[in-house]
């Protein structure tokens, strides 16, 4: 079995969640699957050593577990992307639009640096409205974003062309079906 072969089996296929006729990927058994883990933390190392990043903007929650230790590994700051009101100070802030509602992520304003380029990372890119907003709290700052990450990519929803022209790269892509 492949290393690919092997993330994509880690990953745990829930039907019906959180409502009938969704299949949720559940990115949580990867961090059961230790050689799985590394498989994705070793692929972020190589894609990402020789490229222009200066920091990474993780995103609440599964971003950090992603995140974190490619900051780490490239030694290169992390910004937390978190939700509204998890944040102490002066905070950017962006809203979305969910299926039925709207959320709001926030960034320390002091943490975002003008001019920097910044790789966003998640945990699964659906239909790329959470990595928009990350985006725009980016810009706020005077940053760039260089790049969005996500382990797991949902290409039938079209997130490359709602995050165009900023590239972006997953190391498996699914299908809801």
């Amino acid at each position: 079995m492949t290393k690919d072969e092997l993330l994509d089996k880690a990953i745990r296929r829930v039907p019906d969640f959180p409502k009938p006729g969704i299949l949720f990927f559940d990115v949580t058994s990867i961090f059961t699957t230790p050689p799985a883990y590394k498989h994705c933390l070793d692929r972020m190392v190589e894609i990402y050593k020789d490229k222009k990043i200066d920091a990474i903007a993780a995103i609440e929650s599964r971003g950090f577990l992603f995140g974190a230790p490619l900051a780490d590994r490239l030694g290169i700051p992390l910004v937390l992307i978190r939700k509204k009101g998890k944040l102490p100070g002066d905070v950017y802030r962006a809203s979305y639009a969910l299926e039925y509602g709207e959320a709001t992520i926030e960034a320390h304003k002091s943490d975002i640096t003008a001019g920097k380029n910044y790789l966003v990372i998640d945990d699964l890119i659906a239909t790329g409205g959470t990595l928009t907003a990350s985006k725009q709290l980016i810009e706020q700052g005077g940053g760039k974003v260089a790049e969005f990450f996500g382990v797991i990519g949902i290409p039938e929803l079209n997130f490359a062309s709602k995050l165009a022209p900023v590239p972006v790269t997953t190391l498996i892509d699914l299908s809801e079906k």
